[in-house]
């Protein structure tokens, strides 16, 4: 199942995101800054979006690994 479908962002970006907030202590606005550095012009509520959207799916895959 392709959960990145429709999104006008590449599943990439999303996941560097997502990973960023559940690996460090990092906030919203920190990760849509540091995305912004690296050419990428997020919003920090699209990052709060994807969090809510994709980090209960990244926790149960990496729960699954473990």
């Amino acid at each position: 199942m392709n959960y990145f479908r429709y999104k006008q962002f590449n599943k990439d970006v999303i996941t560097v995101a997502v990973g960023y907030y559940l690996r460090y202590t990092l906030s919203y606005r920190d990760i849509s800054e540091i995305l912004r550095e690296r050419g990428v012009n997020v919003h920090h509520s699209t990052v709060y979006r994807w969090v809510q959207e994709y980090a209960p799916n990244f926790i149960s895959n990496l729960e699954e690994k473990a």
